[in-house]
């Protein structure tokens, strides 16, 4: 994450909320917008700047100094109205890139013909991410990085268990790279107590993979669905 970057979030509604917390906790300057008071004290301390806005208005737009903003976050809820004519007037002040909370296909495609970048429909990927935990529960999460790409993390299940990368062969047979592997072990804290403590590993020929452990694998989503497939 590039840190000096200045990100905004509009609307601090749970999801908004939560973009500010995390992305502050990480180190990014974040902007945090809202037309209501007791939101804004509530974030003030966690982000860079609270503004109390009405995003609506162009002029207290640009009084507040969005031109300078590298990533809007537009993230109100309920109000589709309200998260269109925002986006529309983020775009019109060139904001560089502009990601769009929607609560339907319809609302979608309108905060892209306004000017939205990038739309997420929380309750569509919410749906996606259960469906195919239950259909494949060893596939713990699998995120889209670019159109043709996407990550998944997959548990080792006893087909992949004491074997290699290499005779696994998932390169070969799926068309997926495995970037790295995850680890849970038992180390002795300070006070002389075992803790669980997670440590990545770098996906070397001949690391035999264990029980419990967890594959960062990047490739194709029709390819990691081939994947699943072999886990089920």
């Amino acid at each position: 994450m590039d840190k000096n970057k200045i990100f905004a979030v509009f609307g601090l509604g749970t999801f908004g909320y939560q973009v500010c917390k995390v992305m502050s906790e990480k180190g990014a300057k974040v902007i945090a917008f809202d037309k209501q008071e007791k939101l804004i004290d509530k974030i003030k301390d966690d982000v860079t700047q609270a503004v109390l806005i009405d995003s609506t208005d162009e002029e207290a737009l640009r009084n507040a100094g969005v031109t300078d903003i590298d990533v809007a976050i537009v993230s109100i809820g309920d109000n589709k109205e309200a998260s269109i004519l925002t986006t529309a007037l983020l775009k019109n002040l060139n904001v560089p890139y502009i990601i769009a909370r929607a609560l339907s296909d319809i609302h979608a495609q309108v905060l892209k013909q306004v000017g939205a970048n990038e739309v997420i429909i929380l309750e569509i990927e919410e749906g996606k991410r259960l469906a195919n935990h239950l259909l494949a529960p060893d596939v713990l999460d699998i995120i889209s990085v670019s159109k043709n790409q996407s990550i998944a993390e997959i548990r080792v299940s006893n087909n992949f268990k004491g074997k290699t990368l290499p005779q696994l062969a998932l390169r070969k047979k799926f068309n997926i790279n495995v970037i790295s592997i995850k680890r849970t072990t038992m180390v002795i804290d300070d006070a002389g107590n075992p803790v669980q403590e997670e440590i990545v590993l770098n996906p070397e020929p001949e690391e035999i993979l264990q029980q419990d452990d967890i594959i960062v694998v990047l490739g194709r989503e029709k390819d990691i669905e081939k994947l699943k497939g072999d886990l089920i």
